[in-house]
Protein backbone atom coordinates (compact mmCIF):
# COMPACT_ATOMS: atom_id res chain seq x y z
CA UNK A 1 0.00 0.00 0.00
CA UNK A 2 1.37 3.42 -0.99
CA UNK A 3 0.96 6.76 0.74
CA UNK A 4 -1.48 7.63 -2.05
CA UNK A 5 -3.78 4.65 -1.51
CA UNK A 6 -7.52 5.29 -1.31
CA UNK A 7 -8.35 1.81 -0.05
CA UNK A 8 -11.29 1.52 2.34
CA UNK A 9 -13.63 -1.12 3.75
CA UNK A 10 -15.26 -1.66 0.32
CA UNK A 11 -12.05 -3.38 -0.79
CA UNK A 12 -12.03 -5.93 2.06
CA UNK A 13 -11.46 -9.26 0.25
CA UNK A 14 -13.39 -11.13 2.95
CA UNK A 15 -16.57 -9.09 2.48
CA UNK A 16 -19.57 -11.11 1.28
CA UNK A 17 -22.94 -10.14 -0.13
CA UNK A 18 -26.41 -11.42 0.59
CA UNK A 19 -26.62 -11.88 -3.20
CA UNK A 20 -25.21 -15.41 -3.21
CA UNK A 21 -23.82 -15.38 -6.76
CA UNK A 22 -21.60 -12.42 -5.87
CA UNK A 23 -19.65 -14.68 -3.52
CA UNK A 24 -18.72 -17.27 -6.14
CA UNK A 25 -14.99 -17.46 -6.87
CA UNK A 26 -15.24 -16.95 -10.62
CA UNK A 27 -17.64 -14.02 -10.73
CA UNK A 28 -16.58 -10.77 -12.36
CA UNK A 29 -18.93 -8.86 -10.09
CA UNK A 30 -18.34 -9.47 -6.38
CA UNK A 31 -19.42 -6.86 -3.86
CA UNK A 32 -15.94 -5.30 -4.13
CA UNK A 33 -16.69 -4.29 -7.75
CA UNK A 34 -20.20 -2.74 -8.15
CA UNK A 35 -19.85 -1.38 -11.72
CA UNK A 36 -22.52 0.80 -13.34
CA UNK A 37 -24.43 0.03 -16.54
CA UNK A 38 -27.55 1.07 -18.46
CA UNK A 39 -30.26 -1.44 -19.32
CA UNK A 40 -33.87 -2.08 -20.18
CA UNK A 41 -35.80 -5.06 -18.91
CA UNK A 42 -36.29 -7.53 -21.76
CA UNK A 43 -39.75 -7.44 -23.28
CA UNK A 44 -40.80 -4.17 -21.64
CA UNK A 45 -41.46 -0.83 -23.28
CA UNK A 46 -39.73 1.44 -20.78
CA UNK A 47 -37.03 4.07 -20.52
CA UNK A 48 -33.46 2.91 -19.79
CA UNK A 49 -32.44 2.32 -16.18
CA UNK A 50 -29.06 2.55 -14.47
CA UNK A 51 -28.07 -0.57 -12.57
CA UNK A 52 -25.18 -1.98 -10.58
CA UNK A 53 -23.89 -5.48 -11.37
CA UNK A 54 -23.72 -7.78 -8.37
CA UNK A 55 -22.96 -11.44 -9.08
CA UNK A 56 -25.28 -12.58 -11.86
CA UNK A 57 -27.84 -9.94 -10.90
CA UNK A 58 -28.47 -6.25 -11.58
CA UNK A 59 -29.58 -3.93 -8.80
CA UNK A 60 -32.11 -1.61 -10.46
CA UNK A 61 -31.25 1.79 -8.99
CA UNK A 62 -34.58 3.34 -9.91
CA UNK A 63 -36.34 0.71 -7.86
CA UNK A 64 -33.67 0.76 -5.14
CA UNK A 65 -33.88 4.54 -4.71
CA UNK A 66 -37.60 4.21 -4.01
CA UNK A 67 -37.53 1.05 -1.90
CA UNK A 68 -34.34 1.41 0.13
CA UNK A 69 -33.52 3.34 3.24
CA UNK A 70 -31.03 6.03 2.32
CA UNK A 71 -29.73 9.13 4.02
CA UNK A 72 -30.62 12.49 2.50
CA UNK A 73 -27.10 12.80 1.04
CA UNK A 74 -27.37 9.32 -0.47
CA UNK A 75 -30.76 10.18 -1.96
CA UNK A 76 -29.24 13.23 -3.65
CA UNK A 77 -26.51 11.10 -5.24
CA UNK A 78 -29.02 8.41 -6.21
CA UNK A 79 -31.39 10.84 -7.91
CA UNK A 80 -29.64 11.05 -11.32
CA UNK A 81 -29.14 7.28 -11.32
CA UNK A 82 -32.81 6.73 -10.51
CA UNK A 83 -33.60 8.93 -13.51
CA UNK A 84 -31.38 6.85 -15.79
CA UNK A 85 -28.83 9.65 -16.20
CA UNK A 86 -25.36 8.25 -15.56
CA UNK A 87 -23.77 11.37 -17.08
CA UNK A 88 -25.28 13.55 -14.35
CA UNK A 89 -23.90 11.19 -11.71
CA UNK A 90 -20.47 11.33 -13.37
CA UNK A 91 -20.58 15.12 -13.02
CA UNK A 92 -20.91 14.92 -9.21
CA UNK A 93 -17.82 15.58 -7.08
CA UNK A 94 -15.62 12.53 -6.54
CA UNK A 95 -16.39 12.50 -2.81
CA UNK A 96 -20.14 12.13 -3.49
CA UNK A 97 -19.57 9.31 -5.95
CA UNK A 98 -17.31 7.55 -3.47
CA UNK A 99 -19.84 7.96 -0.65
CA UNK A 100 -22.58 6.38 -2.75
CA UNK A 101 -20.33 3.44 -3.57
CA UNK A 102 -19.88 2.92 0.16
CA UNK A 103 -23.65 3.12 0.71
CA UNK A 104 -24.36 0.56 -2.01
CA UNK A 105 -21.67 -1.71 -0.57
CA UNK A 106 -23.27 -1.49 2.89
CA UNK A 107 -26.72 -2.16 1.45
CA UNK A 108 -25.58 -5.30 -0.37
CA UNK A 109 -23.39 -6.64 2.46
CA UNK A 110 -24.33 -9.79 4.36
CA UNK A 111 -26.43 -8.77 7.36
CA UNK A 112 -27.60 -5.49 5.81
CA UNK A 113 -30.95 -4.22 7.01
CA UNK A 114 -31.60 -3.22 3.40
CA UNK A 115 -31.80 -6.81 2.15
CA UNK A 116 -35.55 -7.18 2.59
CA UNK A 117 -36.29 -3.96 0.72
CA UNK A 118 -33.72 -4.39 -2.05
CA UNK A 119 -34.14 -8.07 -2.91
CA UNK A 120 -37.19 -7.18 -5.02
CA UNK A 121 -35.03 -4.62 -6.88
CA UNK A 122 -32.79 -7.31 -8.39
CA UNK A 123 -33.03 -8.49 -11.97
CA UNK A 124 -31.13 -11.41 -13.48
CA UNK A 125 -28.49 -10.12 -15.89
CA UNK A 126 -29.83 -12.63 -18.43
CA UNK A 127 -33.11 -10.66 -18.43
CA UNK A 128 -31.44 -7.28 -18.90
CA UNK A 129 -30.78 -5.85 -22.35
CA UNK A 130 -27.62 -3.82 -21.91
CA UNK A 131 -27.13 -0.48 -23.65
CA UNK A 132 -24.21 1.90 -24.18
CA UNK A 133 -23.89 3.01 -20.53
CA UNK A 134 -24.03 6.79 -20.99
CA UNK A 135 -24.17 9.59 -23.54
CA UNK A 136 -20.74 9.67 -25.18
CA UNK A 137 -20.30 13.20 -26.47
CA UNK A 138 -16.75 12.75 -27.73
CA UNK A 139 -14.39 9.85 -28.27
CA UNK A 140 -10.59 10.06 -28.49
CA UNK A 141 -8.38 7.07 -29.16
CA UNK A 142 -4.82 7.11 -27.85
CA UNK A 143 -1.80 5.04 -28.90
CA UNK A 144 -0.27 4.21 -25.52
CA UNK A 145 0.56 0.53 -26.07
CA UNK A 146 4.35 0.60 -26.42
CA UNK A 147 4.67 -3.00 -27.63
CA UNK A 148 1.89 -2.58 -30.19
CA UNK A 149 3.39 0.68 -31.47
CA UNK A 150 6.83 -0.91 -31.77
CA UNK A 151 5.65 -4.10 -33.50
CA UNK A 152 3.40 -2.29 -35.97
CA UNK A 153 6.10 0.31 -36.57
CA UNK A 154 8.57 -2.44 -37.48
CA UNK A 155 6.17 -3.77 -40.12
CA UNK A 156 6.35 -0.46 -41.98
CA UNK A 157 9.57 1.17 -40.71
CA UNK A 158 11.97 -1.63 -39.68
CA UNK A 159 14.81 0.78 -38.88
CA UNK A 160 12.70 3.42 -37.12
CA UNK A 161 9.55 1.83 -35.65
CA UNK A 162 8.71 4.66 -33.22
CA UNK A 163 8.46 8.21 -34.46
CA UNK A 164 10.40 10.83 -32.45
CA UNK A 165 7.35 12.23 -30.62
CA UNK A 166 6.10 8.89 -29.24
CA UNK A 167 8.15 8.93 -26.02
CA UNK A 168 7.43 12.61 -25.35
CA UNK A 169 3.70 13.01 -25.88
CA UNK A 170 0.59 10.78 -25.54
CA UNK A 171 -0.46 10.38 -29.19
CA UNK A 172 -4.17 10.30 -30.00
CA UNK A 173 -6.79 11.02 -32.64
CA UNK A 174 -10.46 11.97 -32.49
CA UNK A 175 -12.81 9.09 -33.22
CA UNK A 176 -16.51 8.80 -33.98
CA UNK A 177 -18.82 8.51 -30.98
CA UNK A 178 -22.00 7.78 -32.99
CA UNK A 179 -20.78 4.33 -34.05
CA UNK A 180 -19.89 3.10 -30.55
CA UNK A 181 -21.92 0.02 -29.68
CA UNK A 182 -22.17 -2.36 -26.76
CA UNK A 183 -21.17 -5.99 -26.28
CA UNK A 184 -23.40 -8.42 -28.16
CA UNK A 185 -23.66 -6.27 -31.27
CA UNK A 186 -23.08 -7.34 -34.85
CA UNK A 187 -20.42 -5.45 -36.81
CA UNK A 188 -20.91 -5.12 -40.55
CA UNK A 189 -17.76 -5.60 -42.64
CA UNK A 190 -17.09 -2.15 -44.07
CA UNK A 191 -16.69 -1.10 -47.67
CA UNK A 192 -13.79 1.16 -48.52
CA UNK A 193 -11.24 2.32 -51.02
CA UNK A 194 -8.50 -0.28 -51.37
CA UNK A 195 -5.30 -0.12 -53.38
CA UNK A 196 -4.58 -3.68 -54.57
CA UNK A 197 -0.88 -4.65 -54.82
CA UNK A 198 0.54 -3.57 -58.17
CA UNK A 199 -2.57 -1.60 -59.15
CA UNK A 200 -2.43 1.95 -60.46
CA UNK A 201 -5.89 2.98 -59.20
CA UNK A 202 -7.88 2.10 -56.08
CA UNK A 203 -11.11 0.12 -56.04
CA UNK A 204 -14.11 0.30 -53.74
CA UNK A 205 -14.73 -3.12 -52.24
CA UNK A 206 -15.42 -4.89 -48.93
CA UNK A 207 -12.51 -4.74 -46.49
CA UNK A 208 -10.36 -7.86 -46.82
CA UNK A 209 -8.13 -7.28 -43.78
CA UNK A 210 -10.63 -6.71 -40.96
CA UNK A 211 -9.05 -6.65 -37.53
CA UNK A 212 -9.79 -6.05 -33.84
CA UNK A 213 -7.73 -4.07 -31.36
CA UNK A 214 -7.66 -4.88 -27.64
CA UNK A 215 -8.06 -1.69 -25.62
CA UNK A 216 -9.46 -0.24 -22.43
CA UNK A 217 -12.00 2.56 -22.57
CA UNK A 218 -11.72 5.36 -20.00
CA UNK A 219 -14.82 7.37 -19.06
CA UNK A 220 -14.32 10.98 -17.96
CA UNK A 221 -16.08 12.18 -14.81
CA UNK A 222 -16.21 15.89 -13.97
CA UNK A 223 -14.23 17.36 -16.83
CA UNK A 224 -12.99 20.95 -17.25
CA UNK A 225 -14.23 24.24 -18.64
CA UNK A 226 -13.16 25.38 -22.09
CA UNK A 227 -9.78 27.09 -21.77
CA UNK A 228 -9.02 25.50 -18.40
CA UNK A 229 -6.63 22.62 -17.76
CA UNK A 230 -6.50 19.65 -15.39
CA UNK A 231 -3.35 19.29 -13.25
CA UNK A 232 -1.89 15.86 -12.58
CA UNK A 233 -2.61 16.28 -8.87
CA UNK A 234 -6.36 16.33 -9.61
CA UNK A 235 -6.49 13.89 -12.51
CA UNK A 236 -8.00 11.05 -10.48
CA UNK A 237 -11.05 13.18 -9.65
CA UNK A 238 -11.83 13.26 -13.37
CA UNK A 239 -11.48 9.50 -14.03
CA UNK A 240 -14.86 7.80 -13.61
CA UNK A 241 -14.09 4.25 -14.66
CA UNK A 242 -13.05 1.72 -17.29
CA UNK A 243 -14.57 -0.64 -19.83
CA UNK A 244 -13.10 -3.01 -22.37
CA UNK A 245 -12.94 -1.52 -25.86
CA UNK A 246 -12.57 -3.14 -29.29
CA UNK A 247 -11.27 -0.62 -31.81
CA UNK A 248 -12.28 -2.38 -35.03
CA UNK A 249 -9.88 -1.65 -37.86
CA UNK A 250 -10.03 -2.09 -41.64
CA UNK A 251 -6.32 -2.51 -42.23
CA UNK A 252 -6.38 -2.32 -46.03
CA UNK A 253 -8.57 0.79 -45.99
CA UNK A 254 -6.27 2.27 -43.35
CA UNK A 255 -3.11 1.63 -45.36
CA UNK A 256 -4.49 3.64 -48.29
CA UNK A 257 -6.11 6.55 -46.47
CA UNK A 258 -4.15 7.25 -43.29
CA UNK A 259 -1.47 9.60 -44.68
CA UNK A 260 -1.24 12.50 -44.03
CA UNK A 261 -4.09 13.01 -41.52
CA UNK A 262 -4.40 9.60 -39.85
CA UNK A 263 -7.30 7.15 -39.34
CA UNK A 264 -10.67 7.93 -40.89
CA UNK A 265 -13.06 5.41 -42.51
CA UNK A 266 -10.82 2.53 -41.45
CA UNK A 267 -11.79 3.18 -37.83
CA UNK A 268 -15.12 5.01 -37.65
CA UNK A 269 -17.47 2.22 -38.77
CA UNK A 270 -17.63 0.53 -35.34
CA UNK A 271 -16.24 0.52 -31.82
CA UNK A 272 -17.52 -2.01 -29.27
CA UNK A 273 -17.36 -1.55 -25.48
CA UNK A 274 -18.31 -3.78 -22.58
CA UNK A 275 -21.56 -2.67 -20.89
CA UNK A 276 -20.34 -2.28 -17.31
CA UNK A 277 -18.16 0.65 -16.23
CA UNK A 278 -15.80 -0.57 -13.50
CA UNK A 279 -15.20 2.48 -11.33
CA UNK A 280 -11.78 3.86 -10.55
CA UNK A 281 -12.62 3.36 -6.87
CA UNK A 282 -13.09 -0.38 -7.38
CA UNK A 283 -9.68 -0.60 -9.08
CA UNK A 284 -7.75 1.04 -6.23
CA UNK A 285 -6.24 -2.25 -4.94
CA UNK A 286 -4.69 -2.90 -8.35
CA UNK A 287 -2.77 0.33 -8.80
CA UNK A 288 0.94 -0.09 -9.40
CA UNK A 289 4.09 1.95 -9.80
CA UNK A 290 4.75 3.60 -13.14
CA UNK A 291 7.95 4.82 -14.76
CA UNK A 292 9.50 5.24 -18.18
CA UNK A 293 12.74 3.31 -18.63
CA UNK A 294 15.73 5.30 -17.36
CA UNK A 295 17.20 5.57 -20.86
CA UNK A 296 13.97 7.08 -22.25
CA UNK A 297 12.92 10.74 -22.03
CA UNK A 298 11.14 11.45 -18.78
CA UNK A 299 7.69 13.08 -18.83
CA UNK A 300 7.55 16.86 -19.01
CA UNK A 301 6.56 18.44 -15.67
CA UNK A 302 2.87 18.87 -16.57
CA UNK A 303 2.66 15.09 -17.13
CA UNK A 304 4.49 14.10 -13.96
CA UNK A 305 3.56 13.79 -10.29
CA UNK A 306 4.73 11.85 -7.28
CA UNK A 307 1.45 9.93 -7.15
CA UNK A 308 1.66 9.03 -10.84
CA UNK A 309 5.12 7.56 -10.30
CA UNK A 310 4.07 5.70 -7.16
CA UNK A 311 0.67 4.39 -8.30
CA UNK A 312 -0.23 5.64 -11.78
CA UNK A 313 -0.46 2.21 -13.37
CA UNK A 314 -3.24 -0.38 -13.13
CA UNK A 315 -2.43 -4.12 -13.18
CA UNK A 316 -5.30 -5.40 -15.32
CA UNK A 317 -5.11 -8.71 -17.19
CA UNK A 318 -6.49 -8.49 -20.73
CA UNK A 319 -7.40 -11.29 -23.13
CA UNK A 320 -8.73 -11.83 -26.66
CA UNK A 321 -10.85 -14.86 -27.48
CA UNK A 322 -12.17 -15.97 -30.88
CA UNK A 323 -15.09 -18.20 -31.83
CA UNK A 324 -15.48 -18.84 -35.55
CA UNK A 325 -18.81 -19.63 -37.20
CA UNK A 326 -17.62 -23.22 -37.71
CA UNK A 327 -16.71 -23.54 -34.02
CA UNK A 328 -20.09 -22.14 -32.99
CA UNK A 329 -21.96 -24.58 -35.27
CA UNK A 330 -20.01 -27.49 -33.76
CA UNK A 331 -20.72 -26.35 -30.20
CA UNK A 332 -17.05 -25.59 -29.59
CA UNK A 333 -16.05 -22.96 -27.06
CA UNK A 334 -14.06 -19.85 -28.02
CA UNK A 335 -10.28 -20.15 -28.02
CA UNK A 336 -7.96 -17.65 -26.36
CA UNK A 337 -5.60 -15.90 -28.77
CA UNK A 338 -3.50 -13.88 -26.33
CA UNK A 339 -3.12 -12.28 -22.90
CA UNK A 340 -1.35 -9.11 -21.76
CA UNK A 341 -1.29 -6.85 -18.70
CA UNK A 342 -2.17 -3.17 -18.91
CA UNK A 343 0.26 -2.30 -16.12
CA UNK A 344 3.13 -3.55 -18.27
CA UNK A 345 1.95 -2.56 -21.76
CA UNK A 346 0.91 1.10 -21.43
CA UNK A 347 3.60 3.74 -21.98
CA UNK A 348 1.36 6.51 -20.58
CA UNK A 349 -1.00 6.34 -17.62
CA UNK A 350 -4.72 7.11 -17.58
CA UNK A 351 -3.96 10.32 -15.70
CA UNK A 352 -1.39 11.41 -18.29
CA UNK A 353 -3.81 10.75 -21.16
CA UNK A 354 -6.54 12.82 -19.53
CA UNK A 355 -4.24 15.66 -18.44
CA UNK A 356 -2.60 15.91 -21.86
CA UNK A 357 -6.00 15.92 -23.59
CA UNK A 358 -7.04 18.96 -21.55
CA UNK A 359 -3.60 20.62 -21.53
CA UNK A 360 -4.45 22.97 -24.40
CA UNK A 361 -7.77 23.99 -22.83
CA UNK A 362 -9.86 21.34 -24.59
CA UNK A 363 -13.03 20.93 -22.54
CA UNK A 364 -13.55 17.32 -21.49
CA UNK A 365 -17.09 16.51 -20.35
CA UNK A 366 -18.78 13.81 -18.22
CA UNK A 367 -19.21 10.72 -20.35
CA UNK A 368 -16.42 11.47 -22.82
CA UNK A 369 -14.57 8.29 -23.76
CA UNK A 370 -10.81 7.82 -24.14
CA UNK A 371 -9.40 4.67 -25.75
CA UNK A 372 -6.01 3.54 -24.47
CA UNK A 373 -4.68 2.19 -27.75
CA UNK A 374 -3.92 -1.47 -28.35
CA UNK A 375 -2.49 -3.21 -25.28
CA UNK A 376 -0.12 -5.86 -26.57
CA UNK A 377 2.37 -7.71 -24.44
CA UNK A 378 6.12 -7.78 -25.02
CA UNK A 379 6.17 -11.27 -26.56
CA UNK A 380 5.18 -12.01 -30.18
CA UNK A 381 2.31 -14.24 -29.03
CA UNK A 382 0.89 -11.38 -26.93
CA UNK A 383 -0.12 -9.14 -29.83
CA UNK A 384 -3.38 -7.31 -29.23
CA UNK A 385 -4.43 -7.45 -32.89
CA UNK A 386 -4.30 -9.93 -35.75
CA UNK A 387 -2.04 -7.50 -37.60
CA UNK A 388 0.62 -8.33 -35.02
CA UNK A 389 -0.16 -12.01 -34.47
CA UNK A 390 -0.09 -12.70 -38.22
CA UNK A 391 2.91 -10.43 -38.92
CA UNK A 392 0.87 -8.26 -41.23
CA UNK A 393 -0.94 -11.23 -42.79
CA UNK A 394 2.22 -13.18 -43.60
CA UNK A 395 1.85 -15.88 -40.92
CA UNK A 396 -1.53 -17.54 -40.40
CA UNK A 397 -2.71 -18.46 -36.90
CA UNK A 398 -3.72 -22.09 -36.43
CA UNK A 399 -6.91 -22.60 -34.41
CA UNK A 400 -7.68 -25.74 -32.36
CA UNK A 401 -10.32 -26.97 -34.85
CA UNK A 402 -7.90 -26.81 -37.80
CA UNK A 403 -9.03 -23.47 -39.18
CA UNK A 404 -6.54 -20.67 -39.75
CA UNK A 405 -6.77 -16.89 -39.64
CA UNK A 406 -4.68 -13.97 -40.79
CA UNK A 407 -7.56 -11.51 -40.50
CA UNK A 408 -11.20 -11.86 -39.46
CA UNK A 409 -13.74 -13.73 -41.55
CA UNK A 410 -17.50 -13.24 -41.66
CA UNK A 411 -19.19 -15.07 -38.79
CA UNK A 412 -16.22 -14.67 -36.42
CA UNK A 413 -17.06 -13.55 -32.88
CA UNK A 414 -14.33 -11.61 -31.09
CA UNK A 415 -14.51 -11.56 -27.29
CA UNK A 416 -12.39 -9.29 -25.11
CA UNK A 417 -12.08 -10.16 -21.42
CA UNK A 418 -10.37 -8.40 -18.55
CA UNK A 419 -9.92 -8.78 -14.82
CA UNK A 420 -7.77 -7.57 -11.97
CA UNK A 421 -6.44 -10.00 -9.37
CA UNK A 422 -3.69 -10.09 -6.78
CA UNK A 423 -2.94 -11.55 -3.37
CA UNK A 424 -4.83 -9.76 -0.63
CA UNK A 425 -7.60 -8.47 -2.91
CA UNK A 426 -10.80 -9.90 -4.35
CA UNK A 427 -10.67 -10.56 -8.09
CA UNK A 428 -12.91 -8.21 -10.08
CA UNK A 429 -13.76 -8.35 -13.77
CA UNK A 430 -15.26 -6.35 -16.59
CA UNK A 431 -17.65 -8.83 -18.20
CA UNK A 432 -17.36 -9.76 -21.86
CA UNK A 433 -16.95 -7.35 -24.76
CA UNK A 434 -18.15 -9.45 -27.68
CA UNK A 435 -19.25 -8.76 -31.25
CA UNK A 436 -19.77 -10.82 -34.40
CA UNK A 437 -18.69 -9.93 -37.93
CA UNK A 438 -21.42 -9.81 -40.57
CA UNK A 439 -20.85 -9.75 -44.35
CA UNK A 440 -20.55 -6.40 -46.09
CA UNK A 441 -23.58 -4.83 -47.73
CA UNK A 442 -22.72 -4.69 -51.43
Amino acid sequence: MTAFSDLDHTHDPAAQSWVASANEAGTDFPIQNLPYGLFVRAGRNESPRVGVAIGDQVLDLRAAAAAGRWSSAEQVALQPLAQGDLNAFMALPAAQRRALRQALFAALLVGSKQEGALRACLLAQSEAQMLVPCRIGDYTDFYTGIHHATTVGKLFRPDNPLLPNYKWVPIGYHGRSSSIGVSGQDVRRPLGQLMPPGATAPERAPCKRLDYELELGVFVAGGNALGATIPMERADEHLFGLTLLNDWSARDVQAWEYQPLGPFLAKNFATTISPWIVTAEALEPFRCAFAHPEQDPQPLPYLDSEKNRAAGGYAIELEVWLQTEQMRAAGQAPTRLMRSNFGESAYWTLAQMLVHHASNGCNLQPGDLLGTGTQSGAKPEEGGSLLELSLGGKQALSLPNGETRTFLQDGDTVILRGFAAKDGARRIGFGDCAATVLPARV
